[in-house]
């Protein structure tokens, strides 16, 4: 089938503790998103969504960034960030309008908009993002586009999502330094709802685990629109860590057991299959792993009892901070789980039992081009971000300045301006 005519070019990074995800995407001349080319590596100077090594991040990001422009066969000079960290916050402000009867007009909606960034109270945090979410007339609630139609008052809900400033200005660092301008950072839960939830979903109240690599987010949405979010510091790589320290082994060799071998539902076969903790080709140092026999196998049930003792510790958590988020109770209530963690054999049945919620698995939509590798709930995130460029998004901030998307303003924009001349006089 031949390539469609590309006219526009977005780049995304996703900067996780497990790994660093880039993907390349393009608006065809007939609207349609197709993936150029998409890449990731292992992480370095990143701990918990955090950098820790502005340094080893900085390649990280760059080495992920040019392996997806060989793929795509093109080069990009900016790119959106995604970021599970930097201490993120949700919020809902609304601010409403007279329109005394009228049509309501192009101009009528910039003015409430532009009113709108007068009831953000960030409380010294970062802005990330300000967002419409749905309007209001006259009391009727969950209006698209109030273009055309008359009435009385116009109000309209913003979406604000917070960040602690330093963290971003780290990662926005980090980006900068790989030679790469930054159009927005974006939270997570923004990019993976837009990802793995239906507009349904959204809509009639749906939470989103975000089972990531050191951290998971939970984040309620309803209304059509994300109402708020807490962040639980453990993650996948909390199992790795217990599977290696429970067994003696590489950190390595759990994850592939982890990944390969494990399973958050016990079977009654598990204990006489015995799985082996060396990799094919891999060399024996000598040492068996507690637990192992002579091959150095251990058996498969011990390594499952690893896995669910720590899937219980974090359903603990996400059920504490669903109750926080006001979801709970209720049968009918879905609960949707992304990230790498989710990837897990059994994890929607293990979550469903202990959450006692209906619970699936979110993946990214079927996009033209998207590799099969990264169809997956691991990169969800990434695909969330192309998505949310390409959608045009609007920001509050930027009403009435001749500009529309990108949240490059405040301390974040001046940090680029400055990379920006340092790149063009030095």
């Amino acid at each position: 089938m031949a390539q469609p005519r590309i006219g526009r070019v977005i780049g995304a990074a996703n900067i996780g503790s497990f790994r660093i995800s880039a993907m390349i995407a393009g608006i065809s001349d007939t609207g349609e998103l197709v993936v150029l080319g998409s890449a990731h590596r292992a992480a370095q100077g990143i701990k918990r969504g955090y950098v820790t090594d502005m340094a080893a991040a900085t390649y990280a990001v760059r080495d992920a960034i040019e392996r997806a422009e060989r793929i795509a066969q093109t080069s990009i000079g900016s790119a959106w960030i995604g970021t599970a960290g930097a201490g993120l916050a949700s919020s809902v402000a609304q601010v409403e309008v007279d329109i005394g009867g009228r049509r309501i007009e192009e101009d009528d909606i910039d003015h409430l908009l532009h009113a709108g960034r007068g009831v953000i109270q960030p409380d010294g945090r970062m802005v990330l993002h300000a967002q419409p979410a749905h309007y209001t007339l006259d009391g009727a609630h969950g209006v698209a586009n109030p273009r055309g139609l008359h009435a009385e008052r116009l109000a309209v809900d913003i979406h604000v999502m917070l960040a602690d400033g330093a963290p971003v200005r780290n990662l926005t660092e980090a980006v900068q330094n790989a030679h790469l301008d930054v159009d927005g950072v974006i939270g997570s839960p923004i990019a993976a709802g837009l990802a793995c939830l239906t507009p349904e979903e959204r809509d009639l109240g749906v939470a989103l685990v975000e089972f990531g690599g050191d951290v998971t987010n939970v984040s309620v949405f309803a209304g059509g629109m994300l109402l708020g979010l807490a962040s639980i510091p453990l993650g996948s790589g909390d199992i790795t860590d217990a599977i290696a320290s429970s067994f003696g082994i590489r950190r390595f060799q759990a994850e592939r057991l982890k990944c390969v071998n494990g399973s958050a539902i016990a079977s009654p076969a598990d204990h006489r299959e015995m799985v082996p903790v060396q990799g094919p080709g891999e060399e024996s140092t000598g040492q068996l792993a507690r637990h192992a026999d002579e091959s150095n196998r251990i058996p498969r049930s011990e390594l499952v009892s690893v896995i669910t003792a720590q899937l219980g510790r974090l359903m603990e958590e996400v059920n504490k901070a669903l109750k926080s988020l006001g979801y709970a109770g209720g049968s009918g209530q879905q609960v949707v789980f992304t990230g790498g963690g989710a990837e897990l054999v059994g994890l929607a049945d293990f979550a469903q039992a202990a959450l006692g919620k209906p619970v699936r698995i979110g993946k990214p939509p079927q996009l033209r081009g998207l590799a099969e590798a990264h169809a997956r709930p691991g990169f969800a995130t990434l695909a969330g971000l192309i998505l949310h460029a390409a959608a045009d998004p609007v920001d509050i901030r930027r009403i009435g300045r001749g500009s529309r998307g990108g949240p490059d303003q405040g301390e974040l924009g001046l940090w680029q301006r400055i990379n920006r001349a340092l790149r063009d006089y030095f």
